[in-house]
């Protein structure tokens, strides 16, 4: 009997080896050795990231009628980071070797004094920030220096004011945007889990003070619904974890981390929910001069909101997810053919999450009559659904290799096509068959994507 396993502790470097693959990640400019911390997302990896993005935004922007969305410069007014005080705490403790002169955190380090490379001596830590720097115009000198964006989330402030003059917004109210954020990370490492690009999930909800830690304790349950909910990820791998005070960010009331359990890495924060007081807009108000606070209409409050911060990682969820859905069952999952007694992986990705959704598949390609129909159901169904036409290897073959990518349903074109008009189905988590008349498929799909 076939014999399934998930990823255990020790196999991160399968998933990493998985996703080169299949072409889910490449490692940046790989044809010159790459770049640390810095990855490429092909074609199956670019079709996952944009359906978490794509569920996320309807989550928190879509279906609601008290959050919009925003997409803000990644480059902006170095100003914006004094008052944010990240050119002043955004910083890790680097540890350099008198040696070989590598750097690493000195939080990661066990040793202080040693450098685990080449055994040499470590120089005392020093403070090291984090944002990537580049210059706006013809002359690099400082007063032409600006940065990166490390987060998304200062856009969302200093847009706040803009969002309450011209949207007609009440508090409580949120502010959403998804978009790329850099840090010249010391040590990036653990495949994507930690790079220096990356794509943020972020909502700023701005509430009245005192009502801050009830908003704070329902974001807390709306996140995580949808990593169970919406993604699908097994219960038993997901945690909340509270900071404690020593943890927390100068910004921070309370916080707490949504936690995934990877194997080879253990539990690791997929996202951050943050209490962030009225911080940033008293920074940002102190700064610009301008007056950033709340006027309340219709009890004549006039207030500076606090904030409730939902902070989430792209490709952290995209990891999680990976791991989550990856399986090897030993043996095959059906025993009809020796070619089936290999070792199969079949990643259960949720089928909204799928970065293939219907495979097309004519049963053979020497029959023109067959690759004409299934070309035709093809161009028909790809209107709807992110579908692949795959005509190459034995039927068998081609299934398993569609479970290899995640897609929840393959579609067979064969020669009771040409008489019924109907297909053959397969269900990838149950391998369960069923045949489907040509003209109700879109129809069948859609309550399957929508409905299921």
């Amino acid at each position: 009997m076939a014999k399934k396993s998930n990823v255990n502790n020790e196999d991160l470097e399968k998933i990493v080896s998985f996703a080169k693959r299949k072409g889910f990640v490449f490692p940046s400019s790989d044809i010159y050795g790459g770049l640390a911390g810095f990855y490429d997302f092909g074609p199956l990896g670019v079709a996952m990231k944009n359906n978490i993005k794509k569920s996320w935004w309807k989550k928190m922007v879509q279906t609601r009628n008290d959050v919009v969305g925003l997409d803000s410069a990644i480059i902006m007014n170095p100003r914006v980071w004094e008052a944010s005080l990240h050119t002043e705490n955004f910083t890790d403790p680097l540890a350099e070797c008198k040696e070989c002169h590598k750097r690493f955190r000195a939080d990661h380090l066990e040793d202080q004094s040693q450098c685990p490379e080449c055994k040499g001596e470590l120089i005392p830590p020093r403070q090291f920030n984090l944002m990537l720097k580049t210059f706006i115009g013809p002359v690099e000198d400082e007063a032409s220096r600006a940065y990166l964006r490390p987060e998304t989330a200062q856009g969302i402030f200093i847009n706040y004011k803009n969002i309450i003059d011209t949207q007609r917004v009440k508090i409580p109210f949120g502010i959403a945007q998804i978009g790329k954020s850099f840090r010249n990370e010391i040590t990036p490492g653990n495949f994507i889990f930690r790079t220096r690009e990356f794509e943020q999930m972020e909502m700023e909800y701005f509430v009245k003070p005192g009502e801050d830690e009830k908003a704070f304790d329902y974001w807390v349950e709306e996140r995580m619904k949808w990593y169970l909910e919406d993604l699908g990820i097994r219960k038993e791998k997901l945690r909340i974890r509270k900071h404690e005070k020593k943890e927390l960010a100068h910004y921070a009331k309370t916080c707490v981390d949504v936690e995934y359990d990877f194997p080879g890495m253990g539990w690791a924060e997929i996202e951050g929910i943050a209490s962030r007081t009225d911080f940033d807009l008293r920074q940002h108000q102190k700064f610009s001069g301008q007056d950033l606070s709340y006027y309340n209409n219709e009890t004549k409050e006039k207030f500076l909101p606090f904030v409730i911060e939902p902070s989430a990682g792209v490709e952290r969820a995209m990891l999680a997810l990976l791991c989550d859905a990856y399986q090897e069952i030993e043996g095959g999952r059906t025993q009809t053919t020796e070619q089936t007694k290999e070792t199969e992986i079949l990643l259960k990705l949720n089928k909204k999450i799928a970065p293939i959704q219907i495979a097309v598949l004519p049963l053979v390609k020497n029959k023109e009559e067959i690759r004409e129909k299934a070309e035709s159901i093809y161009c028909l169904l790809k209107n709807y659904f992110f579908c692949q036409y795959d005509e190459a290897g034995t039927i068998g073959r081609r299934y398993r290799r569609q479970d290899e990518s995640g897609t929840p349903f393959a579609l067979t074109v064969d020669f009771d096509t040409l008489k019924t008009e109907d297909v053959t189905v397969r269900d990838r988590d149950t391998m369960e068959q069923e045949r489907i008349k040509i003209d109700k498929l879109v129809e069948y799909f859609k309550n399957k994507f929508e409905n299921d």
